[in-house]
């Protein structure tokens, strides 16, 4: 008989959450037995590994009883992560290598039928759970999630490519691969375990520049103060302004990614399998077709998955054709403009995802898109008008800072323009306008919540009058008051003023107001 045990992680949201793969082999009956709350996924690996072990040139314990139990068993487990952990407890129980040797090791990975090891999802979550531990933990990862888990500062990483590059590191102390049958199978399997170093290279310069779009200072001033306060923005026209150009150039605009953040975005992505090492650093924009359920924008399933407000963490939601989404998509979204979060409640379990996105929404102001233009006359009733615009409801509205018109520019203006101006200086001025509300209040101007507010946005006299006239008149809530007022602080830190002064809350009074005409 033979007991082993061997560390991994499972995914519980963007927790990896320790699993302890215990190992026993007992006299009886051959079986191959799996427990402790495995996804279907999981108890298929019983095959993976079985073919593995024996292609690699290892020995499979045929006839005995193999009993794996994945602790704790009210977990759940999925995906193909735990099959290197099974299959070295197997060999462990077996004798085939010393288990006292993985006492400080972590392993995950998919094991293909030839014994070549697979990446597998939410590498990075595992190396973050592993921050700040009393001990040091090694972790052994495949190919691909062995580069992402060292983005991590100090964690310990290698990478190994085959099963048998992991089975050389733990060959019991003064045995020889010959009396275990392994010597072949050693030599065969070349050398593919190192310790993996981060290298973090400078993130890419953006494809897209702001100085593609021609004209449209007004709709540019608007990007560039949602950039330096971290503001949603509402773009409307007709088809064919740039709407879609002007939101496609907005990450670039958008602050570097300090190390944190892009570790946090690096997480999620990494979650759903859609991190690449040429990202790393860049603010990601996510851009769901108008046909995206509200399952896919907020996440959800089971297990839980972050859906596209979370993989768009300190980056952009881009909504194009905004009206045209499910009520129910869009009304998902007011919480997570709020706070910053997203978390999924499930009978069997619950999950939080962050999601402190920007929003970028795009719309035509009416069903066929030339309401109010001056070249082409508009088809749709009031009552058509009216229903369309009434797709987004007032608590979205009133949680969207900047309500921007984007005019169609004539044929001429529009082949006559020279280049605009470029992403480089517009997000330098971003970057020195986000510095100093952070060195004033610790955060950015949007993120501001209670008395923060009025601690920091520093109203002189004239602009309180004005603020307590205007929010009268125009019917505004607390939350658009809020807003207004946010925005005018981000507008005085652009212009390096101190105090918001009246000029500036004019301006952000001009974001405010309704679609109707």
């Amino acid at each position: 008989m033979g007991l082993s045990l061997v560390q991994s992680r499972a995914l519980r949201g963007l927790e990896a959450a320790r699993v302890t793969v215990e190992v026993h082999l007992a006299n009886g009956l051959p079986s191959f037995t799996l427990v402790g709350l495995a996804d279907v996924e999981v108890k298929e690996a019983r095959e993976r590994v079985r073919c593995a072990i024996q292609n690699a040139g290892l020995q499979f314990p045929h006839n005995q009883r193999i009993t794996v139990n994945l602790a704790p068993a009210d977990l759940p487990k999925d995906s193909g992560r735990l099959d290197l952990p099974i299959a070295l407890g197997i060999l462990a129980a077996s004798g085939q290598i010393d288990g006292s040797l993985l006492t400080h090791y972590e392993f995950a990975g998919e094991l293909s039928l030839t014994g070549a090891l697979r990446p597998v999802r939410g590498a990075l979550a595992m190396a973050l759970a592993l921050l700040g531990g009393h001990t040091a933990i090694r972790l052994v990862l495949p190919p691909g999630n062995a580069e992402e888990a060292a983005l991590v500062p100090g964690s310990q990483v290698y990478r190994a490519c085959h099963l048998l590059d992991v089975v050389r590191q733990f060959v019991p102390a003064g045995t020889a691969p010959e009396a275990l049958g392994l010597d072949g199978a050693l030599q065969a399997s070349g050398d593919g375990w190192s310790r993996v170093e981060s290298a973090v290279s400078a993130p890419r310069a953006p494809t897209l520049d702001m100085s593609d779009v021609k004209g449209q200072a007004g709709a540019k001033r608007a990007m560039e103060i949602a950039a330096a306060g971290g503001h949603s923005v509402l773009l409307t026209g007709p088809p064919g302004s740039g709407k879609s150009m002007l939101a496609q150039r907005f990450a670039g605009l958008l602050p570097p990614m300090s190390c944190d953040e892009a570790l946090q975005s690096a997480a999620i992505g990494s979650l759903s399998g859609r991190f690449a090492m040429e990202n790393w650093g860049q603010r990601p924009t996510c851009s769901p077709h108008h046909s995206a359920s509200a399952v896919a924008l907020v996440g959800g399933g089971s297990p839980p998955r972050p859906g596209e407000i979370s993989l768009a963490h300190h980056g952009v939601l881009f909504l194009d054709e905004l009206p045209e989404f499910p009520r129910a998509a869009l009304e998902a979204l007011r919480e997570p403009l709020e706070t910053g979060c997203i978390t999924i409640s499930r009978a069997a379990q619950r999950a939080e995802f962050p999601a402190r996105f920007q929003l970028v929404g795009a719309m035509n102001p009416c069903p066929c898109g030339y309401l109010g233009s001056s070249v082409h006359s508009c088809r749709c009733t009031p009552d058509q008008i009216h229903r369309y615009q009434s797709k987004l409801s007032g608590p979205l509205m009133d949680r969207i800072d900047l309500h921007v018109d984007v005019p169609s520019l004539p044929n001429a203006d529009l082949l006559g323009a020279s280049a605009g101006e470029a992403t480089e200086h517009i997000r330098e001025r971003c970057a020195q306008a986000r510095n100093r509300a952070v060195e004033r209040q610790g955060c950015s101007n949007m993120a501001l919540q209670g008395q923060a507010i009025a601690q920091h946005i520093l109203l002189d006299g004239d602009a309180v009058k004005f603020l307590n006239v205007a929010a009268t008149r125009l019917g505004w809530s607390a939350r658009g008051t809020h807003r207004a007022l946010k925005v005018a602080r981000t507008i005085a830190d652009l212009a390096g003023s101190h105090h918001t002064q009246v000029a500036h809350l004019a301006e952000a009074m001009q974001y405010r107001r309704t679609l109707t005409r």
